[in-house]
């Protein structure tokens, strides 16, 4: 039977290691003093939860069990608080005939199984999971930070019994404790790869979500989270740096952040609603800085972009709504021309990321520091290239392209839903269809797909709705696969990780500029790039599909505007 075998013995009979192996993790394990299952592992040696531990639990005489797809019931985890599932790191899965059955990582550890029948009442039988699974599983039923809610609202209610008001239970309160929670959903987010975290409270509870690949997913939080809304808003306050005593106006800020050894960078915004301050915060980093190489860009429109940034002047217009990865773009490009020969200039709102060499300057209107009076005053600085976070009005227009036109790069971003819409956005502000065409060098539409989980996609077959959507001929679509997303535990059910942009690229030739000095619509300016080669951004996204990166539902969900 296994559970006379040692451990590694049995391994090596049962022909999942060597015997060269199980020596080599010996001499380890005298070195590190733990576990001989534990070196295995960090060795590479065995598969932790596929290998190691349903082997171990059969050698100790317990069950195995994968949390991910095991059925939790609300019984089970009404027996054990969240703080204690967090302190001894146990998942309740089942209660039944007065049995509590338990994950654990070491379910012959006799104390706790005690303090386990201690805390429930009731006898514990444990069963074997790995510590990664049950730490996930704690999160996912009870709750990001359930255990520091739950300790601060048995402190609360114990103030609550002394009649202290609810502005003493805030101050002392443990401050940590709200900082901690903070931190809890803070890291989490960091760990999912979200770009931003709201909190939004409504009449009988506070919601908390992540983006996550540009869409919105209920972050799993505690009930009990709703008491402590005005908590949270002034501690994040504090944070920033903001008034703590004002509610009632929006307010802007931003702070860094250790939590647990991460360097996270932070923007914070406050927006005053009916039942408390709805906050949306963005998680910002200096590493996600790419290189036009990274961008996703298909060759043929590389060397566009690379030709246009040879240009001693003009402007180069990025369009597109809000998160479609336009800032991203916009830095790659000034790494690209930011050489030692070369001033680089840029004014935003706010300044995202840290560019080596890069004088960025932060937009501030409360004290007259408008894109416009920056924009003048950079001038007198002698850049070569400059950077316009966004043109938002006519002054600012006009002075952009005035830079332009003596002498210099100019980047800039334009919020239109295609490059061709661009021009008739610039005319609207009150610029003059001949500085338009004399200045601008190129309209650069962007938004981000969603690319395909590579452990879980599936192959699809393309539809005849595909083929009008993206006005295929069926010669066009002969020897290639498609796919589509499934989801599995990788991508957290999904279906996709990470995102690439899409392009369209309109590049001011003589036509399009004549159009534009005709004042022609946007569409007849479209239909003639598009006759002179112009791909647009559905076009763009249906190479990805024909990549296998991403798929034609995801295409047309961020491109529905060109059905319109």
């Amino acid at each position: 039977m296994w559970q006379k075998s040692p451990l590694g013995q049995l391994l090596v009979n049962e022909k999942i290691i060597t015997s060269q192996q199980l020596h080599a993790a010996l001499e380890e394990q005298k070195k590190t003093k733990e576990l001989l299952g534990v070196t295995l592992v960090r060795l590479g040696f065995v598969d932790e939860e596929s290998i190691y531990l349903p082997v171990l639990a059969a050698q100790l005489g317990v069950s195995f069990v994968n949390l991910r797809t095991a059925v939790i019931s609300p019984e089970a985890l009404a027996k054990i608080p969240a703080k204690v599932a967090e302190h001894y790191q146990v998942m309740p899965i089942s209660w039944q005939e007065n049995i509590l059955t338990v994950a654990v990582n070491r379910p012959l550890d006799v104390r706790l199984l005690d303090d386990l029948s201690v805390v429930c009442r009731t006898k514990v039988k444990p069963v074997l999971a790995s510590t990664k699974e049950i730490l996930d599983a704690i999160r996912k039923y009870y709750g990001v930070g359930a255990d520091t809610i739950e300790q601060m609202m048995q402190t609360a209610s114990f103030k609550e019994k002394v009649q202290e008001s609810v502005e003493t239970v805030e101050t002392l309160d443990s401050e940590a404790s709200i900082a901690k929670f903070i931190n809890q959903i803070l890291l989490e987010a960091q760990q999912k790869q979200a770009t931003d975290i709201h909190i939004e409270p409504f009449e009988n509870e506070l919601k908390i979500r992540y983006r996550i690949d540009g869409v919105l997913y209920d972050a799993k939080a505690p009930s009990n989270i709703k008491h402590f809304k005005d908590a949270i808003s002034s501690r994040i306050k504090v944070l920033s740096n903001l008034n703590i005593a004002e509610k009632r106006l929006p307010q802007d800020g931003r702070f860094k952040l250790q939590a647990s050894g991460v360097d996270l960078d932070l923007r914070v915004s406050f927006l005053p609603t009916p039942f408390g301050e709805s906050i949306v915060i963005r998680l910002l980093s200096s590493s996600k800085l790419y290189r036009l190489s990274d961008l996703g860009l298909p060759p043929a429109e590389e060397k566009i972009l690379d030709e246009l940034l040879q240009k001693p002047h003009g402007i180069i217009f990025l369009t597109g709504p809000t998160g479609s990865g336009k800032t991203t773009t916009l830095y790659s490009c000034l790494s690209r021309v930011n050489t030692i020969d070369k001033k680089i200039i840029t004014i935003e709102d706010p300044v995202e990321y840290q560019l080596k060499g890069v004088t960025q300057i932060q937009v501030n209107p409360r004290i007259g520091l408008t894109f416009a009076a920056g924009l003048r005053s950079m001038l007198r600085h002698d850049p070569d290239v400059m950077m316009v976070g966004e043109v938002r009005d006519t002054e600012t227009a006009e002075i952009t392209i005035q830079v332009a036109l003596t002498g210099h790069l100019v980047f800039s971003t334009l919020h239109t839903n295609d490059a061709a819409s661009a021009v008739a956005r610039l005319v609207d502000m009150g610029v003059e269809p001949y500085l338009v065409s004399s200045s601008v060098l190129c309209f650069i539409a962007q938004r981000l797909v969603r690319l395909l989980c590579p452990h879980c996609k599936i192959s699809a077959v393309v539809t005849e709705d595909m083929v009008k959507e993206f006005g295929l001929n069926r010669s066009d679509i002969t020897n290639f696969k498609i796919y589509e997303a499934k989801g599995c535990e990788a991508c957290g059910l999904t279906g996709y990780q990470g995102r690439q942009a899409i392009f369209e690229f309109l590049t001011l030739t003589e036509d399009i500029r004549t159009l534009i000095l005709q004042k022609s619509s946007s569409t007849q300016i479209r239909n003639k790039a598009i006759q002179l080669g112009m791909r647009t951004l559905r076009q763009s996204g249906w190479e990805k599909v024909q990549q296998g990166l991403t798929s034609p539902s995801e295409v047309i969900r961020v491109t529905q505007e060109e059905d319109i």
